[in-house]
């Protein structure tokens, strides 16, 4: 009954879509895994879509094979629908082809499975956070605190450049910055609306974003976490002098709160790995194990996270955890599942540091993320923490409880923490206080860029700083681990 109710759709969506012009036409295409024999393709759609639709195949020439959902949802506000498929069934470390929706007309995509759990064949991985829109709407020539110069290559350009080299993107966090969109045009950057069509320059910038990301996102994996800048909004405190007005977060849009753009946007592998939503998440791939953690809500332990209400940022967020300590529970459960003979590394990311050489450290440290999770990743021997928030890069010291480890990246017992928030936005980057604390090792921020994590071995995973503008590798480090 189920596939020939599919069937019936696929004929009629087919035809309206040629009646409707593009109203179908799939958008914003992109990938996330499902564990190592699933996929989740996800994509936009100016209508809605009765029954989103995958074809797919091992060759171009036959996409001979039909994965189909219900889910096609939006928010008020939003000028499109966001389409979600899970693919199940499929083998670890192959290469697929699909086309979402009722499009016959473009080349097929392509998309490759994740490594099995135990797989030892060295890979890489590409990490940014903090990485807004590029152009006109975003971090270009002009506008700004840290413009590009004429010519410069941007993240994004860096990343679709290098697509060959990494097998899946990450980006913990702050994803478009189309919450500028007032900021901007308070500082002229972009024409003034008036307030009640502001919702349709937030929704344009967030399009316009994942349009530049979907020749990345629809060939490679892209897995996202949960930043400040997906619940609140940048215009709070943001004032018009001219007209002495200061402009407060009940601006704000529907999607620019609550984190609902983003929950409607993205399918993590949370069911897999009996996570929450798009908020906690890991998974396998190959020799290790990633973990994607929510610091913005639901810290558990008595801790409401910065953007809650009551946090230190005081918005208006969450919780949506079913209880207190969901998130830390499942954080003890899942570290302690890891087959470290499988997946001999531990790799961790969440959006706000407390490792960092801040300019104001009384509203970037987070000190309640690392009361709550710090004691677990020592005890659990984390191999590497990364964040972002703070818009500079700096490489940490392996370090427990503000002591550094002797050993250094020799065979540590801390965790190694990297804080990367350079990718670029309209914003620019931060500049880090000088001289940079005790247990900082390297530090950048006046150059755009992104991470790289080479995973050699059971015992070697190398973390490069890549510029965007030239794609020189202006920091390397590599962390040896005593391991069979």
């Amino acid at each position: 009954m189920r596939s020939s109710m599919v069937v019936s759709a696929f004929a009629a969506v087919g035809a309206a879509s040629s009646s409707v012009g593009n109203a179908f036409a799939p958008s914003q295409v992109r990938l996330a895994y499902a564990g190592d024999k699933g996929m989740h393709v996800s994509w936009n759609t100016q209508h809605k879509v009765e029954i989103p639709i995958v074809r797919y195949g091992t060759s171009p020439y036959r996409l001979d094979q039909i994965a189909f959902s219900d889910v096609s949802v939006t928010y008020p506000t939003s000028t499109t629908y966001n389409n979600h498929v899970k693919i199940t069934g499929l083998k670890p470390n192959t290469q697929y082809y699909y086309q979402p929706g009722f499009s016959f007309a473009s080349k097929p995509y392509t998309f490759k499975t994740s490594r099995k759990a135990g797989d030892c064949e060295p890979f890489e991985v590409a990490v940014v956070v903090d990485m807004g829109t590029m152009g006109a709407d975003g971090l270009t020539t002009h506008g700004g605190g840290h413009p590009l110069q004429p010519g410069e290559i941007n993240t994004i350009q860096s990343l679709q450049a290098s697509l060959n080299e990494f097998e899946f993107l990450w980006h913990p966090g702050d994803i478009a910055y189309a919450d500028y969109w007032l900021k901007e045009e308070i500082q002229g950057f972009l024409p003034n609306t008036t307030v009640e069509e502001g919702a349709k320059v937030y929704e344009r910038i967030l399009n316009e974003f994942y349009e530049e990301m979907a020749p990345i996102t629809s060939l490679k994996p892209y897995m996202v976490g949960p930043g400040n800048h997906e619940a609140n909004c940048d215009n709070g405190g943001t004032t018009d002098k001219v007209h002495n007005i200061t402009y407060d977060v009940s601006i704000c849009m529907p999607g620019q709160t609550n984190f609902t753009g983003y929950r409607n946007h993205f399918r993590m592998p949370s069911k897999e790995s009996n996570g929450l939503e798009n908020f906690f998440y890991s998974f396998d791939h190959g020799m290790a194990h990633f973990i994607q953690l929510d610091t913005e809500t639901d810290l558990g332990h008595g801790f409401v996270g910065p953007d809650e209400v009551g946090g230190s940022e005081n918005e208006d967020t969450g919780p949506f955890a079913r209880y207190m300590d969901q998130q830390t529970d499942w954080l003890a459960k899942d570290l302690a599942s890891v087959d470290r003979s499988k997946t001999p590394w531990i790799v961790v990311s969440g959006h706000r540091p407390w490792y960092i050489s801040a300019q104001n450290k009384s509203s970037t440290v987070c000190w309640e993320c690392k009361d709550v999770f710090e004691p677990l990743f020592y005890q659990h021997n984390v191999d590497l923490v990364l964040s972002g928030h703070v818009h500079a890069y700096e490489r940490i010291a392996p370090i427990y409880n503000l002591v550094v480890d002797p050993n250094g990246l020799m065979n540590p017992r801390a965790p190694w923490y990297i804080t990367n928030g350079a990718a670029g936005h309209y914003d620019g980057l931060d500049t880090l206080v000088r001289p940079l604390q005790t247990f900082s090792r390297y530090a950048e921020d006046s150059a755009y860029g992104w991470s790289k994590l080479k995973f050699h071995n059971a015992t070697h995973l190398t973390h490069e700083f890549v510029a965007s503008s030239n794609g020189t590798v202006l920091d390397s480090a590599t962390l040896y681990k005593a391991r069979k």
